[in-house]
């Protein structure tokens, strides 16, 4: 299995929009989005540095996407 890149947060937003993740709603620094089909939700951080590893990974888990899946889209 291959390892999670260190990305944006744009460019997490953008990877789970392809994977047919909509915009929600946003409280402060934190974007939710959520999949319209599977009820799934992923809250990410919308700072300026990298989002790392560990948080990244908790978030795939908690919207239920497989870490090869977002790797590869």
């Amino acid at each position: 299995m291959p390892k999670l890149p260190s990305l944006k947060p744009r460019e997490v937003v953008k990877k789970l929009k392809r994977l047919g993740f909509e915009e929600h709603h946003q409280v402060g620094s934190h974007l939710t989005m959520k999949h319209p089909v599977t009820d799934h939700r992923a809250v990410i951080p919308m700072h300026l540095k990298d989002i790392k590893k560990g948080t990244l990974s908790s978030m795939l888990r908690e919207a239920g996407i497989e870490k090869d899946e977002f790797i590869e889209t």
